[in-house]
């Protein structure tokens, strides 16, 4: 019985625009035309994480077989499913579409993957917490592969100052997935003469901790557990970079020290909460702001712990809305200057420029204004007209030039006007016709009460966002005045309204509450 024919290696590679997925590419058809095989690469390009990462394609097959056989193989343009041997994924969630694409088999594919998460545009444009649980995107990879590879990558690339497609090149090496020695995988890299010495570098390392690693039947994940993202942790910290103790910390300030002092009052679990939305309305506006925080929750001293820290929360982050003043100063500050140096690598010798593109509407313009002035602009005739106009085309504004910076520094410094703008006199009196929902529902329902507090989330970001977040929490308020729904059916309601932007899931669940 004559031998099966030779079948051609099949590698997928999905990686983000940036992340070298096209290098890693490259370098496995020159690895494979420098070593006895025939080599063909093709990709489907995406638009990063909007419409999925752009996917290459590798096949290869030995050269002298084909010789033998009189002609070069058919090699496919695009990968099937159930149809690949080597997956390489740059980040967990390509990990999973991979998956999803059903181009890992548990009968065939080896999946080699970076275990860190980029969040993808659908998560982060969520309404509510859109996040995907890495842990569960990990178990989805792992059981669906024959042989799973992973830890992260990324941390590795970082720390060895290359390309995350250099680690994955040599955790691929490493696995002995194909027919090559790693002097041919190093010489792949040298002959690309682009940062030969710190791909090497990550390369070697790669190589190592995945041969040194145990290979179990069916799984084998060579890192430390990749962790579930929580949510963002409060700092140690209290207003203005006071350390925490064991009961508030201390402040030189003597505002700010009046403002800790009486923070002690509060319990132990809501206290942190509490130094916390001190920390962030000082930072917001200033000391009178942040007393103006602890009385409206010394109001509610009576109402139990857990309505009290959900308070704390969601009181501080309405306070802390965000308007033009706020996008400014955040956009100006030095730190953030460093924190997106230290994202692109620049050098201390290298000119970075940092473009913001900004498209402020008619009603952001009116709502930064002192309030009479922007009641009689939004009712205005031809001066109304002219600034929709203006604004109807949104404007780049370069912060790391000088004309750029001090433009948007000088809207940062309107913070000491904010409280006679527009936009403060609205949400000042938002919040105090929720504050009062809140007490009239604690006397008749507390479990109402508490959710009333968590309907804050609705209420987020500036611009269109902003707008719908409001017409849905108008809504749920509508029906909790009324006294038309109780705790736990505003809560699905909540939950509906944060589902999706257009209100599909929140105008479902409510035509499903008539029906019943």
């Amino acid at each position: 019985m004559s031998a099966a024919p030779p079948q051609p290696i099949k590698v997928a590679i999905l990686a983000m625009g940036g992340e070298g997925g096209g290098v890693l590419a490259d370098w496995l058809v020159d690895l494979a035309e420098h070593n006895g095989h025939l080599a063909q690469t093709t990709s489907v390009p995406g638009v990063a994480q909007r419409t999925g990462a752009t996917i290459y394609y590798v096949e290869m097959f030995p050269a002298e077989p084909a010789r033998q056989r009189g002609g070069a193989p058919v090699l496919a343009l695009m990968p099937l499913p159930g149809d690949v041997d080597i997956v390489l994924a740059s980040e967990l969630m390509e990990a999973a579409r991979a998956v999803q694409r059903g181009l890992v088999t548990p009968e065939r594919t080896t999946l080699v993957t970076s275990t860190h998460r980029v969040y993808a545009i659908a998560e982060k444009t969520a309404l509510g917490d859109g996040r995907v649980s890495a842990g569960r995107l990990l178990a989805d990879s792992q059981a669906a592969a024959r042989r799973f590879i992973g830890y992260d990558m990324a941390a590795a690339a970082e720390a060895g100052g290359s390309a995350i497609s250099a680690v994955l090149f040599g955790a691929l090496a490493g696995a002995g997935l194909l027919p090559f020695e790693r002097a041919q995988f190093e010489a792949t890299i040298e002959r690309g003469g682009v940062g030969v010495k710190a791909s090497l570098a990550v390369f070697g390392a790669a190589f190592e901790r995945v041969r040194g690693s145990p290979s179990p039947a069916g799984v084998e994940t060579v890192s430390s557990p990749v962790a579930t993202p929580q949510a963002v942790s409060l700092p140690a910290q209290g207003p203005a970079g006071a350390q925490a103790a064991a009961g508030s910390p201390r402040h030189a300030e003597p505002a700010i020290a009046a403002l800790l002092r009486r923070a002690d009052a509060f319990n132990s679990g809501t206290r942190t909460l509490v130094l916390e939305g001190l920390r962030r309305l000082v930072d917001y506006q200033d000391p009178a702001y942040a007393a103006l925080y602890l009385d409206r929750l010394e109001s509610f001293a009576a109402a139990g712990p857990e309505l009290g820290a959900d308070l704390a929360r969601h009181l501080a982050l309405w306070m802390s809305y965000e308007d033009t003043v706020r996008v400014a100063d955040l956009k100006t500050r030095s730190s953030r200057f460093e924190r997106v140096r230290d994202e692109v690598r620049s050098q201390r010798d290298q000119l970075l420029h940092i473009e913001e593109y900004l498209h402020p509407r008619l009603q952001e313009i009116a709502e930064s204004l002192p309030a009479a002035l922007g009641r009689w602009l939004l009712h205005s005739g031809w001066p109304r007209r002219l600034v929709q106009r203006l604004g109807e085309r949104g404007r780049t504004v370069r912060t790391s030039s000088l004309r750029g910076h001090l433009l948007l520094a000088a809207v940062a410094g309107l913070r000491r006007w904010r409280r006679g703008t527009l936009r403060f006199q609205l949400e000042d009196q938002r919040i105090e016709a929720w504050l009062a929902d809140i007490r009239a529902a604690l006397a008749h329902d507390p479990v109402l009460a508490q959710e009333i507090v968590r309907c804050q989330r609705l209420v987020k970001g500036y611009g269109d966002t902003h707008e719908r977040g409001l017409r849905s929490f108008g809504l749920l308020r509508a029906m909790w005045a009324e006294r038309r729904v109780d705790g736990p059916q505003l809560a699905r309601l909540r939950e509906a309204a944060l589902a999706d932007e257009h209100g599909k899931a929140l105008h479902e669940e409510l035509r499903q509450m008539a029906a019943a």
